[in-house]
């Protein structure tokens, strides 16, 4: 069977990509861009940078800047209503995960209609309105994929949706804007970078497309994430990073994630962790669990970060792979939920419903080692143990 790949009709990479917006939008034939942001980037002034520009050219924009992280349907709503109140065109997405993702549910219910929890996974999600991508953080990848994740008020159920129509139309991806990231979202966007290309590898999906750029984006953050941390201004290591980001993100994108992504969405839904971070918190143990269900490709992600010689046994490159892990977690401080501060008994008490949330986001079936929800309950108790 063939593979399907989607990717933005235009993706402009490297220092300035993001200076690049209005020739951008001239291109697409868009003159009424409604910007979605959070308030970090209007204080930083990098709002300021890229509508400046729009100003000079006499193009008329409006704003949302009141994107939360994790982003909620009553943001999403929030921003919809302030898109709904102009005449625009498309959506220009500035910032992190949360702002890209927010920008896309807005453009498909602008167009469509409905409630977000209409369009969670397995629910089809058409085109809305054009989105063109700015990241700021070198991690989700949101700027190339056809997913967004938008927790539910009412139910705290973090919502998996996907669909072509959450593909953004462009991405600017400009490494430049990473530069003022602090150390602890630098270490955090980068693992759940590391987990997009490992997932993306050893999927029931992967495919020889995404095999190739996993390979390349995983054997990069291997490289250089350290110094991304410890040398925030080191530019090499900060365009590394994000160009491996954008990598993951095609990898999952057109492959899947798997069992850590699925664990990861009620860690965060119920327990408000940051979504690198608990993807971070899950990646050692949840890979330690998973490689017997494809060995030899796990030993090929160890060889690829530089974990393993080619030279070295299967068995003793899968070693290397879970050992290697645990000391990059260790290295970058992610701290498990018990240090992360979450109460012991609400954690026990949400096992269940977590283990069935993540079975039902549809990530594990694609996972080599295919867990049921006592698995997966099992899994959540040795990373809280910190087995």
């Amino acid at each position: 069977m063939p593979a399907n790949i989607t990717l933005p009709r235009i993706l402009r990479i490297g220092a300035g990509a993001s200076a690049e917006l209005v020739a951008t939008l001239r291109e697409l034939g868009y003159a009424r861009p409604f910007v979605v942001t959070d308030p970090f980037m209007v204080a930083c002034g990098f709002c300021e940078r890229i509508t400046a520009p729009l100003a000079a050219a006499g193009i008329d924009w409006g704003i949302f800047d009141g994107c939360v992280p994790d982003p909620t349907t009553d943001s999403v709503a929030a921003a919809l209503a302030r898109l709904r109140a102009g005449d625009h065109d498309c959506l220009v997405a500035l910032g992190g995960g949360s702002s890209l993702d927010t920008a896309k549910a807005v453009a498909v219910l602008a167009r469509h209609g409905g409630e977000m929890r209409d369009y969670k996974v397995p629910a089809p999600v058409h085109s809305g309105l054009p989105v063109i991508a700015i990241p700021t953080t070198a991690g989700t990848g949101s700027e190339v994929t056809r997913a967004a994740v938008i927790t539910d008020t009412g139910s705290d159920e973090k919502m998996l949706c996907m669909g072509l129509g959450l593909v953004p139309e462009a991405a600017l991806v400009d490494f430049e804007l990473t530069l003022s990231m602090p150390r602890r979202l630098t270490a955090d966007t980068g693992l759940d970078s590391l987990c997009h290309a490992i997932e993306a590898y050893v999927s029931r999906r992967a495919n020889p497309f995404t095999d190739a750029v996993a390979l390349t984006a995983m054997g990069a953050i291997s490289r250089h994430i350290r110094t991304a941390c410890d040398e925030p201004d080191n530019r090499a290591a900060r365009e590394a990073m994000m160009l491996a980001a954008t990598q993951g993100g095609m990898a999952f994108a057109n492959a899947s994630v798997t069992l850590i992504h699925g664990m990861s969405r009620p860690v965060g839904a119920h327990f408000h962790v940051p979504h690198g971070l608990s993807n971070a918190m899950l990646l050692p143990e949840v890979t330690a669990w998973s490689v017997s269900g494809a060995p030899a490709r796990y030993a090929d992600c160890a060889r690829a970060m530089g974990l393993a010689g080619d030279s070295d046994p299967e068995q003793l490159a899968l070693d290397k792979l879970v050992a290697g892990l645990r000391q990059l977690t260790a290295d970058l401080e992610v701290p498990g939920p018990r240090e992360y501060g979450i109460d012991p008994e609400r954690w026990t008490a949400s096992l269940g419903v977590m283990a069935e949330q993540a079975l039902a986001s549809g990530s594990p079936a694609n996972n080599p080692r295919v867990p049921g929800a006592a698995d997966i309950v099992a899994l959540y108790e040795r990373v809280w143990a910190g087995a």
